[in-house]
């Protein structure tokens, strides 16, 4: 079933620091531990801004393969604890999904969404798209709510 996007915005430039792995779509059983291992510097990262948590898939191949960094955004990237990483993402033109729910129909979210992207005469941007997580989100309560940015093409 094709989502529709929650809207379709225009994102500021965001820098991310946090931890990344390379994963693949038919392997995604990482992704929660690299969250388990991001998790406790959620709100102690030196220089971070704000309280939202950034899931960013990039670099991906032919092959299914993809960077994801867990992280935040930050102001500078002064003072990182040892292992972490900075990306640095430019102001795109996005379409905006919301996921409600528990993270394990997350898949389903990102299928209708990519459904909807197919459908709509719009076109993916070759740019990292990404999954913001509000500070308040809990993934065990069936009401949270995150959501996906897939970056467009401007026409």
């Amino acid at each position: 079933m094709a989502l529709t996007p929650a809207r379709i915005e225009d994102g500021r430039a965001l820098t991310l620091a946090g931890f990344a792995e390379r994963f693949s779509m038919s392997d995604l059983s990482g992704l929660p531990l690299l969250w388990q291992r991001f998790g406790p510097y959620m709100g102690k990262v030196p220089g971070q801004h704000g309280q939202d948590g950034y899931g960013v898939c990039y670099h991906p191949d032919e092959q299914g393969g993809f960077d994801y960094l867990a992280g935040v955004e930050v102001v500078d990237t002064f003072g990182l604890p040892d292992g972490f990483i900075t990306l640095s993402l430019e102001p795109r033109h996005y379409a905006v999904f919301e996921h409600r729910g528990s993270l394990q129909g997350l898949k389903g979210t990102f299928d209708g969404a990519f459904q909807w992207l197919a459908q709509s005469g719009e076109q993916q941007a070759h740019a990292a798209l990404f999954e913001r997580y509000p500070a308040v989100f809990n993934p065990m309560n069936p009401d949270a709510v995150m959501e996906i940015w897939i970056p467009l093409q401007r026409k």
